[in-house]
């Protein structure tokens, strides 16, 4: 075994999950595989405190209880609804309310919808047409549709498909990223463009497919392209302008990082002078990578933000010896200026292509005896990080899935240690089996997190790769990865599984394994309730405590988007998730079984709510949107 020389910190993440879900019949499970077996760690209900309530200011300007203003809903990332119509006694009546299709079925659907002022906003894949559905009439037709034509060069240009990840809602705006580098901002009442900012040059090999965070008037947003050899970054744009306040970038001297006096990072390894830069041969960070395509996350009461970074480049190790910071890594940063405060490498000098841009769940645990403010990050890697977030110091820092890689992370100096038989260096050999393959235990799909039960929803991958790393030159605007590899299922012959997950003592509670990979975003609800959907396009709702199996519905294609949970205009709560296979869930797509494309979104409610009309009418599947449950 091998001890990385530097040490990596455990990013501890609060979360709440989102939970909603669909039945064939109501009462009735849509078929056997409804019936899912759960494993647990313990039986019966999980006893865990409930959390306090979250004050306001953890939610968008405006939000009420019936909102989804933002893809997390809050500002903490915990994907968690109050609402509670939907629960545990009635989720099995859960039936189909109406449908919405996009038309861009060649690309994978990301995103999660918003909703606010009884009015639903969904972003399409490229060319990230913007549509908002109404929600006081029948069948929820389209208010306005805004086209932003971006450059179809963009296309080419995105590594792994030409998706969205969401947009925000903010005084009255609709923001979000087009795949061609722009930021824009539309009305949300009448769909017409506000401001459209460029950020970088698409040419270049740069796209933008991250959802922004819009926090006292500041839009967040980062860039994708960590394997066409650009230097990551996180900007911040004034929200009424567009205007760019500030940029700070992953790799590079401290000036161009925004590290300075402030920044005191928690463990020796990573305090130094323009370490962005010295931790990689000359030159080399210049096209680095450490892209910043995931999840922003904001704590109100210390005003500072969250966020990871993306692999290492090229993946071919050998060509960059060193810790290579600042890729792979999770930053804390003051809001309103963007210098940083404090970081951690979780995969420093990563050799597998381990990103750090999941999500970082802001919540406050007992651990060991204390409430800690922490950050909860469930990583490529396959660990677990539960991190202080005011010092980055990490707490807790263990698998949640299966990997071999590593025999752990060392308590004092929070590295991982390196089980020699899977390092990639020296390249030009096979090195075989290495768990989890490149696109993680988990990757960008968010989990959630319940303050009822005190426990996160995590959909896990159990896939792993042969690998053999190359030489590669960089040439702008092409592939710069230096790799080739096979990925294969992971022990069990299972390529998914959700779970449930107590981030305070690193412990899982229980999980549902699943023949496909679970590749969707989760949602917790007051109803106790957790939410998820497969590659294969189940979409299912369970007991949050016990792991059951409540509700089942085949979508008509997989699922790779997370739900979210509305009060419509009716005074009801529906569920809504799209379906539509792609983006990293395509490695295996050579799986028998494995579904079509698709670009629809399924809206779902009681069915005691939805109008004995359309209930005899049938709801449909597909094509134009049908009738809602609100009041016309």
């Amino acid at each position: 075994m091998k001890r990385l020389k530097s040490g990596m910190a455990v990013i501890a993440v609060l979360a709440v999950v989102a939970a909603c879900g669909t039945s064939e019949t109501p009462g009735q499970a849509a078929d056997s595989s409804t019936a899912r077996t759960t494993t647990s760690s313990a039986s019966g209900d999980v006893a865990l405190p409930s959390m306090a309530a979250r004050s306001a200011a953890w939610l968008p300007p405006g939000a009420g209880n019936g909102d989804w203003k933002m893809p997390s809903r809050d500002y903490g990332g915990t994907r968690y609804s109050p609402l509670n119509e939907v629960n545990t006694g009635n989720v099995a009546q859960l039936q189909l309310a109406w449908t919405f299709d996009d038309g861009e079925s060649h690309y994978g659907h990301e995103m999660t919808p918003l909703v606010a002022n009884n009015t639903m906003y969904i972003v399409s894949p490229f060319p990230d047409r913007a549509f908002a559905l109404d929600l006081t009439k029948p069948g929820a037709p389209v208010k306005w549709k805004y086209e932003p034509n971006p450059s179809p060069i963009a296309i080419g240009k995105a590594c792994c498909d030409a998706v969205t990840r969401g947009a925000a809602l903010y005084d009255g705006k609709l923001i979000y990223n087009l795949l061609d580098d722009h930021t824009v901002a539309v009305d949300a009442n009448t769909g017409k463009e506000l401001w459209r900012t460029k950020l970088s040059n698409v040419e270049d090999g740069t796209t933008m497919t991250m959802a922004p965070l819009v926090v006292d008037g500041k839009v967040y947003v980062g860039n994708s392209g960590g394997e066409m050899g650009v230097a990551g970054w996180l900007a911040a744009l004034d929200v009424n302008t567009g205007k760019e306040l500030w940029r700070a970038y992953s790799v590079g001297p401290d000036s161009l990082v925004r590290i300075g006096a402030d920044f005191k990072p928690f463990y020796s390894w990573m305090r130094g002078k323009d370490l962005g830069a010295t931790t990689w041969p000359a030159g080399k960070w210049k096209h680095g990578a450490g892209a910043v395509w995931g999840w922003v996350t904001y704590d109100p009461d210390l005003k500072q933000i969250f966020y990871g970074t993306s692999n290492t480049g090229p993946w071919n190790a050998a060509q960059r010896p060193g810790l290579n910071l600042w890729t792979s890594s999770v930053f804390a940063r003051k809001a309103d200026n963007g210098m940083a405060t404090w970081a951690y490498a979780m995969t420093p000098h990563n050799e597998w292509d381990y990103d750090a841009v999941n999500e970082n769940i802001l919540v406050d645990l007992p651990i060991n005896g204390q409430t800690r403010k922490v950050m909860v990050q469930f990583n490529r890697n396959g660990y677990a990080y539960t991190i202080d977030r005011t010092t980055g110091e990490v707490l807790v820092a263990k698998p949640f899935g299966h990997e071999n890689w590593s025999s752990g992370i060392d308590p004092k100096t929070a590295m991982p240690i390196v089980n020699q038989e899977k390092s990639t260096v020296p390249p030009g050999r096979w090195v075989r089996d290495i768990c989890p393959a490149d696109i993680g235990v988990k990757d960008f799909e968010p989990s959630a997190f319940s303050p009822r039960t005190g426990l996160f929803y995590v959909s896990v991958q159990n896939i792993c790769m042969d690998y053999k790393g190359r030489e590669v030159s960089y040439i702008a605007g092409t592939p710069y990865w230096g790799a080739q590899m096979t990925r294969h299922v992971g022990p069990g012959g299972n390529y998914g599984e959700f779970i449930a997950f107590d981030a305070a003592t690193g412990t899982k509670k229980w999980g549902i394994p699943e023949p496909f990979l679970t590749y969707s975003g989760a949602m917790a609800t007051a109803g106790d309730l957790a939410f998820y959907g497969t590659v294969d396009g189940w979409f299912r709702a369970v007991d949050a405590r016990t792991g059951k199996v409540l509700w089942s519905r085949k979508l008509g294609s997989g699922i790779i988007s997370a739900p979210m949970a509305y009060q419509g205009p009716d005074g009801h709560e529906y569920i809504a998730i799209a379906a539509g296979v792609g983006g990293g869930a395509m490695t295996t797509a050579s799986q028998p079984g494995f579904p079509a494309r698709g670009s629809t979104y399924y809206v779902f409610t009681l069915g005691q709510n939805i109008p004995a009309t359309q209930q005899s009418s049938g709801s449909g599947q597909g094509g134009a949107p049908k009738k809602q449950g609100g009041k016309p």
